[in-house]
């Protein structure tokens, strides 16, 4: 994937609102396959279009990029086959966090890449044409949303719906919400009957339970602006919380996050995404995933002896 169809498919992605992250290698010092201004672009389910070096190098970029996707902050990365990677660090005054990280796996040199994530607005649909749908509306585009109003189909990629219909149709679009998987549901209802609406719907009780309805937390709101105010703080309060944390050597994955999950090579100790693009070896019914060719064969001769140790 040349340079010019790296930065093409990433204009594509940002109007169509998926979340990736740019990496650019901006530093490559001998021995590295990678050069300066190499480009790709790494997505949610831990592919890679683009080359910023071989496959260790790979690795370690597509496991930074996954955590930069949840802090949606930059950072730079250095690669480096000299032992002593540092935890990450905030660069000077407005620039970007900076990590060092030991690959062992590297056959010399050392790789600089800037990890730029992109991450859309969150989307949020209203449904509903009253005053706290207008005022719900105006109030989230002033807080940098994206608001679609009453589409025919609910976007999957939707962070939040609310419905506040007062009536009309409010079966249909809650149902629709909750087999899209939204994170947030609500419906602008008195807590009656919310109650009888929520208790009409043709799913199960935990697709019943994620409905927030009186939509909104209990801030004592009486004008359709303080309800608009109290959905989105709920909203925000119901979002997945963003750690800010660069993944280090040795990850945790103790979150319910469905991205793919942070394997450690048994040979090197590497992160490694755990894609069915990364190498991997099946052993006594048990996957082991491996950041090189090198570590995979290394294990594939002495399996016993990487377990034990």
């Amino acid at each position: 994937m040349s340079r010019p169809d790296v930065e093409a498919r990433a204009v594509a992605l940002r109007a169509e609102g998926v979340p990736f992250v740019h990496a650019t290698v901006v530093l490559a010092d001998r021995p590295t396959s990678a050069k300066p201004g190499d480009e790709a672009l790494v997505f949610a389910d831990g592919t890679i279009e683009g080359f910023v070096g071989g496959a260790c190098a790979e690795s370690t970029v597509r496991a930074q990029s996954l955590a930069l996707l949840d802090s949606g902050e930059p950072l730079l990365l250095r690669i480096t086959a000299e032992p002593g990677g540092t935890p990450p660090e905030a660069g000077p005054s407005g620039a970007s966090a900076r990590l060092s990280v030991h690959n062992p796996c590297l056959s010399g040199g050392t790789l600089e890449i800037f990890l730029e994530p992109v991450v859309p607005a969150p989307l949020l649909v209203v449904h509903g044409e009253g005053p706290i749908a207008t005022a719900l509306t105006q109030l989230a585009v002033g807080l940098g949303y994206l608001v679609e109003a009453a589409p025919t189909a609910t976007p999957a990629r939707a962070a939040a719906v609310v419905c506040a219909t007062h009536g009309r149709d409010e079966e249909e679009v809650l149902a629709a919400a909750l087999a899209a998987g939204i994170d947030y549901v609500g419906l602008v209802a008195s807590r009656k009957r919310g109650e009888q609406v929520v208790a009409s719907l043709d799913v199960d009780e935990a697709a019943r339970a994620r409905v927030h309805t009186p939509a909104g937390l209990d801030i004592g709101a009486r004008t359709p602006q303080e309800v608009a105010l109290s959905i989105l703080a709920e909203i925000v309060a119901e979002r997945r919380q963003m750690t800010g944390r660069p993944l280090t050597e040795e990850p945790a994955d103790t979150s319910p996050d469905p991205r793919p999950r942070v394997e450690t090579d048994p040979v090197c100790g590497m992160s490694v995404v755990a894609v069915e693009t990364s190498l991997h070896l099946d052993h006594d019914g048990t996957r082991y995933w491996f950041c090189g060719s090198g570590c995979l064969r290394a294990f594939a001769a002495d399996p016993a002896g990487y377990l034990a140790s």
